[in-house]
């Protein structure tokens, strides 16, 4: 590999960022779609839901067969250097997200 050959493998983003991406663009998304969307495992992804549920990120509610998902944009991100910024402050950047400050959401701007 030349120096200039850019590396593969790596990501900017965690699995985790990835999720709450596929849920902010579907919060009515099941698991295995999640998994399928992020390339990773379906049980992986019910892992990282729970996680991001445990931490205050989302909560999760059943409709009928489903689950359906409301993120909590107000919640800081957990890394000191992005402490400062929320989760809708990543979503917005990433989605397009457009919350009222405070908010919390369970769909894309736009369509509440």
């Amino acid at each position: 590999m030349s120096d200039d050959t850019p590396r593969s493998g790596w990501t900017f983003l965690t699995n985790h960022a990835h999720v709450l991406v596929c849920i902010a663009d579907e919060p009515d998304a099941r698991g295995r779609d999640i998994a399928a969307r992020v390339g990773i495992t379906e049980r992986a992804a019910q892992a990282i839901v729970a996680d991001l549920a445990a931490d205050g990120y989302l909560t999760r509610t059943r409709e009928g067969r489903r689950n359906r998902y409301e993120i909590h944009l107000d919640a800081p991100l957990r890394h000191p250097l992005e402490s400062h910024r929320t989760v809708g402050d990543l979503l917005s950047t990433l989605v397009g997200l457009a919350p009222a400050k405070g908010a919390r959401s369970g769909s894309r701007a736009g369509s509440t």
